[in-house]
């Protein structure tokens, strides 16, 4: 990564424009001219585009990677990186995990291209149990989603690599961002994010991050997006490289609200709140062990759906949406939103609460923001137990 720290580093985006030019200039061409001899480093854009290289290679460079490359959507991610896989090859992911990412593993699973098992990652013990020579790979994110459960990421990595060392790792560090993690420091193959979060930051761009270390694995995860045209285009590439400029300013914003609306329900109104950074957290300890914050995504139980439900129909500044990492504050219920698509059964066979309410805090007033929760709560009909966190304004 060099001499800087990665908050200067993500302002420092090498380019080689021949004019000089202070920002990363943008390329919004498909094709490049030819010369009839020689070479030139360019020629379609869906194969490379000097925009991307930028972008590509400052991801690299932040996340101290042999090779990033930049894709269409984190689901994108996961789908070139699945490619990486032989017909029925045998494949291990979490039972508490994005709703996209169950659906196209189900998915996968069902048309008979992988072998799936849905384990709970958060319990390495249980990861020793179930990998084998047979594993090809297996999928982990941590802090899990919605329930923000929290994996062992060196003692998985250690075992595994002593272990079953063919067996790829495969992280996705969305919610964390190479801010707070660095899984390959970890021993992790792949790490894979969706830029659409905090990346960008700013909800007007779909984006996906693919990084490794490995030379053969970034080859062969390039020849996939190319021979895809999965690549991003140049302009989402320069609007994505201008949000990295902030992202280390944005998280700080955000994780202080976060902390702050954690201790709020938890305190004021006795709620089961699930957030890493709270020490009522199981795993307070082992999430700290690793990563550098705590990231700005919490949930919480309300005891039933009818009154999640309207908590969120009260809520005034917190936009009702799916996605999280947006400099604005979002709020949802996974169940009913973005985990629709995992069925009724396997969520209850999961212990994925109906009423959960999952918060996606953003860089408001945190005051804001909690008066709006509070006043939300109590119409919804939840009644505080402790004292006010903060008193509302007059």
């Amino acid at each position: 990564m060099g001499k800087f720290s990665i908050d200067t580093n993500l302002l420092l985006v090498d380019h080689n424009d021949g004019y000089k030019a202070s920002n990363a200039p943008l390329y919004q061409t498909t094709t490049f001219k030819q010369d009839i001899v020689g070479e030139n480093a360019y020629d379609y854009t869906r194969s490379g585009n000097p925009t991307r290289t930028f972008l590509e290679n400052h991801l690299a460079k932040v996340m101290n990677a042999h090779k990033a490359y930049v894709v269409g959507s984190g689901m994108t991610c996961l789908d070139i990186i699945t490619r990486l896989l032989g017909p029925g090859d045998e494949v291990i992911a979490g039972d508490d995990l994005y709703g996209g990412t169950h659906r196209l593993l189900t998915f996968l699973n069902k048309k008979g291209s992988v072998k799936l098992q849905h384990i709970d990652t958060s319990d390495a013990d249980m990861i020793k149990a179930t990998v084998s020579k047979n594993t090809k790979m297996i999928f982990l994110e941590s802090p899990t989603n919605p329930l923000i459960k929290v994996v062992d990421l060196p003692e998985v990595c250690r075992y595994i690599k002593q272990n079953f060392p063919e067996c790829l790792i495969v992280f996705d560090n969305t919610m964390m961002t190479p801010l707070l993690c660095s899984p390959m420091e970890l021993g992790v193959d792949i790490q894979y994010e969706s830029a659409t979060k905090y990346l960008n930051g700013h909800h007007d761009i779909m984006a996906g991050v693919i990084a490794t270390k490995n030379p053969k694995l970034a080859d062969d995860i390039y020849f996939a997006i190319n021979a895809t045209g999965a690549g991003l285009a140049p302009f989402d590439c320069w609007l994505l490289l201008r949000g990295l400029k902030t992202l280390s300013i944005r998280l700080e914003r955000q994780q202080q609200n976060a902390m702050k609306i954690a201790e709020f329900l938890e305190g004021e109104f006795g709620l089961k709140v699930y957030y890493p950074g709270l020490k009522s957290h199981p795993q307070f300890k082992l999430h700290q062990s690793y990563n550098r914050g705590f990231g700005a995504v919490l949930s919480f139980e309300t005891g039933s759906i009818p009154l999640s439900e309207r908590v969120i129909q009260n809520i005034d500044i917190f936009s009702v949406t799916v996605s999280f990492g947006c400099v604005n504050s979002l709020i949802s219920m996974p169940c009913k939103m973005s985990h629709a698509s995992i069925d009724a059964k396997t969520r209850a066979e999961r212990a994925l609460p109906e009423d959960l309410i999952r918060v996606c805090v953003g860089i408001e007033g945190a005051e804001d923001l909690i008066n709006d929760l509070r006043s939300a709560l109590i119409k919804a009909g939840v009644k505080p137990v402790g004292t006010s966190f903060l008193r509302p304004k007059l």
